[in-house]
């Protein structure tokens, strides 16, 4: 919401309060003030002149050599190309040395050898947005008004020497979405009343509804809903105080009878609507709900395929507009009309959300209706409107509103006592000061030995319950009056749990391994939910999503760091290793009454090089071992590495088959490890990609074996080496877990340093090498022992695998 702070002026006397005061002030009693902007900051030396001599360029078909009245002696000779520069026109002159929107330093200079003094400047050059611009200035040079003072600054004639104050309006504060709602805030703050100066209504003798009947199918549809006619009205721009107020709020203006509605719109948060009454062609109105597969074509021109959820207005049998959302293109206002049907109502805010939604036309008007409008100034905003189009078409408001329906605003009123309100905020406000902060705010109450009875106006329905009250009570007093309190009570010393404390040193170990943290979103589509499962379950889905993109939760925490990692490849950091840890959920039941389980799960991927080339050493990309390697560090810090392992598995139709595998911990899966398929890569859009994901509180909340700290041996360690030929069906898990259980309890350490198959290698089988160290932390190690050790190692490897030793 824009705010005007000189249109504040004229409700409220803000002469002590400068715009920064103002906005800080708002800050800190509820709404937040987005900034200021001033139009004219950055902008110097651009004065108001008079085109006193206009005649083509000679060396240009489309340039004009002008001559300008700037407030000086003599004439200022001005090259412009705007179309619809030409005699007796007052113009925005930017002079030699001035600054336009941009910071652009304008120069003296010639165009095609003749000398221009300078820039006839259009709005856009301004700082002004195209979409603000009035159709008639777009493709040009705007004019200013012709009492408008020669060498005057420009400044005040656009009212850019104006503070526009934007706030952010949560939805719960609808009542600010108007300048009078911002005025009563105002006013509470600064303990003012506002006042008011609307167009006095004049009504001609001729009654409106001799000219029109109007009714209502549902009042649940239309609880509001009233016509008033204006004849006799011409259609011209509107004048230059109320463009400028326009543009100021971001609105482009269009003609004088448009503009009010849009003028009215901003001032009483009361959306309306002008027909063209002569191309209604009936003298009736008739608000009713859609017919399936009826049409309309809307003012942008659209047409608009209609369902029974759509309220339109209709001349009692087709639609002349999208109530509540847009006007038919059939009924609109243009130079030629005459006679205005003018248009105040209500509608209900559910049909119009869906409406919005459905034709994706999101509007002033519909964000209003949607969020709720005072239902006490429906009328009264339509008077204030249809005087004020009397006032600058010259036309005549025939007498009394046409209704098809009527609302009656209702005070609400809330009970509270006076102690209830000391203990929320933990003060101790007197009677008198809250009557004094419930004074600022205009609300009437009684209050009876500290019981407070508060009468709540239509302008403020967001308050209903007491909690509500509390809120306005500290808002108006002052947050930052607010007294500051330790809680009460025994104090407990916090502590991390146990997989708590764990999950910070997961963090910590896959950081010191150059892993980034990633944090994904936890509701995604429904393909990527179901990409790398690692057990069945069904959807959950969300009732009402925002997208499609957003519509069902997680099962898995690698399709989240996909997109990361393609977000990263598309703007060249090629060279990524990303964790997650987050909850994954799984849904077994039908019943939208069952809460999915959560598991929490950590996940990995990496892509790119692990070791970029230099004067020592060349590039290296990352495989599977890179990833491999750190889960391996990861389960020695945290003393699991013992009771992992690995087996492959072609399961998983997103991971690549040769090149995958699940992690077991003890006789339970836990995750898997590999690379995605590159398939799935190319879905994505990134290079080879390696990804893990772990049960990580399957992982965390298991018995692990404490480190044993033991002193370093003083006897010598020994390596023996085997090499074996085994069928290439052989896992190296395997066979590193028969060497272990026969090795005999002086083995210390286990190396693959070698696999081979090639020409010297028996089709279908595998040369594995590897070394084994054994050591006695008691005595030296004879032969003998090394050998029985050895021994008993060839004879398992044998028996169990059907190895050769070589």
């Amino acid at each position: 919401m824009l705010v005007s702070y000189k249109w504040l002026n004229e409700y409220l006397d803000l002469s002590n309060v400068t715009p920064k005061e103002l906005a800080d002030t708002m800050s800190v009693t509820g709404i937040e003030v987005e900034g200021i902007e001033v139009p004219e900051d950055g902008l110097k030396k651009i004065v108001v002149g008079e085109v006193m001599e206009c005649i083509p360029h000679p060396d240009s078909d489309h340039l004009s050599v002008c001559q300008v009245d700037i407030g000086e002696d003599e004439l200022s000779q001005i090259v412009c190309g705007a179309p619809n520069v030409k005699q007796g026109i007052k113009v925005i002159v930017a002079l030699p040395g001035s600054r336009i929107t941009g910071n652009v330093k304008i120069k003296k200079g010639k165009m095609r050898g003749q000398v221009s003094n300078g820039m006839i400047c259009s709005l856009e050059e301004l700082g002004f947005s195209d979409s603000v611009v009035p159709k008639e200035y777009s493709e040009g040079i705007y004019y200013l008004p012709a009492d408008a003072v020669n060498g005057s600054p420009v400044f005040s004639y656009l009212e850019m020497d104006d503070s526009i104050i934007e706030l952010s309006i949560t939805p719960n504060r609808a009542d600010a979405l108007s300048i009078r709602g911002v005025a009563h805030e105002v006013g509470a703050i600064y303990r003012q009343k506002p006042v008011f100066n609307d167009e006095p209504l004049i009504e001609d003798a001729k009654k409106a509804s001799d000219k029109i009947a109007v009714s209502v199918t549902d009042t649940a549809d239309s609880p509001a809903y009233q016509i008033r006619i204006i004849e006799n009205v011409k259609i011209e721009p509107s004048p230059q105080w109320l463009q400028n107020r326009l543009m100021n709020e971001g609105i482009r203006p269009i003609n004088n009878v448009v503009d009010v509605t849009n003028y009215i719109l901003l001032l009483f948060g009361q959306p309306l609507h002008a027909f063209d009454y002569d191309k209604l062609g009936s003298q009736e109105i008739l608000v009713r709900r859609a017919t399936t597969g009826e049409e309309l074509i809307t003012l942008d021109g659209e047409t608009r395929e209609l369902t029974e959820e759509n309220i339109v207005i209709t001349n009692g049998t087709k639609p002349v507009a999208l109530a509540g959302v847009m006007g038919g293109a059939n009924s609109e206002i243009t130079d030629e009309t005459t006679t205005i049907a003018l248009e105040a109502a209500m509608f209900d805010k559910v049909s119009i959300r869906r409406t919005s939604k459905q034709f994706n036309l999101r509007s002033e008007s519909s964000s209003r209706f949607e969020k709720g409008i005072n239902q006490a100034t429906i009328a009264q905003a339509n008077e204030a409107a249809a005087a004020l189009i009397a006032k600058l078409s010259g036309g005549t408001v025939l007498s009394g509103a046409v209704e098809g329906a009527t609302i009656t605003a209702e005070n609400v009123e809330v009970t509270i006592e006076l102690e209830r309100i000391n203990r929320y905020l933990g003060t101790q406000l007197s009677v008198e000061e809250v009557n004094e902060l419930l004074d600022a705010l205009q609300f009437d109450y009684s209050v009876d030995e500290e019981h407070y009875s508060i009468v709540i106006p239509p302008r403020r329905w967001d308050i209903k319950i007491e909690a509500d009250i509390i809120e306005e009570v500290a808002r108006i007093y002052g947050y930052d009056r607010l007294p500051s309190t330790l809680p009460s009570g025994e104090t407990v010393a916090g502590s991390l749990t146990k997989e708590q404390s764990l999950t910070r040193k997961v963090r910590s170990i896959l950081e010191g391994s150059g892993a980034s943290e990633a944090i994904s979103y936890a509701l995604t589509t429904e393909e990527k939910s179901s990409q790398f499962q690692m057990k069945e379950s069904q959807l959950t889905r969300l009732d009402w999503p925002m997208s499609e993109d957003r519509s069902v939760l997680r099962m898995n925490l690698i399709s989240g760091l996909l997109d990361d990692v393609a977000y990263n490849v598309a703007r060249k950091n090629t060279n990524i290793s990303f964790y997650e840890i987050g909850n994954v959920f799984y849904q077994n039941n039908d019943s939208k009454k069952h809460l999915p389980l959560e598991e929490n799960h950590l996940g990995l991927a990496i892509t790119g090089l692990c070791a970029v080339k230099d004067w020592r050493q060349k590039d290296q990309k990352v495989d599977f071992y890179t990833l491999k390697g750190i889960l391996e560090n990861l389960f020695d810090e945290l003393s699991v590495s013992d009771k992992i392992s690995y087996q492959p598995t072609t399961a998983m139709p997103e991971m690549h088959p040769g090149r995958t595998a699940d992690v077991y911990f003890g006789e339970e899966k836990i995750g898997f490890i590999g690379q995605v398929h590159p398939a799935v890569a190319k879905a994505y859009d990134i290079p080879e990609t390696y990804v893990a994901e772990l049960n990580l509180h399957g992982l965390l909340t298991a018995d692990n074996t404490e480190f044993v700290y033991q002193a370093v041996t003083k006897f010598p360690a020994v390596s023996r080496d085997i090499a074996l030929l085994v069928s290439e069906k052989v896992l190296n898990q395997a066979l590193v877990e028969t060497i272990t259980q026969s090795a005999g309890k002086y083995l210390t350490a286990i190396q693959l340093f070698d696999v081979y198959q090639g020409d010297s290698i028996e089709a279908g089988h595998k040369s594995m090498a590897y070394s084994l160290t054994f050591a006695n932390p008691e005595a030296t190690l004879t032969d003998e022992e090394i050998n029985k050790a050895m021994a008993k190692v060839t004879t398992a490897l044998t028996d169990q695998h059907g190895a050769v030793i070589r």
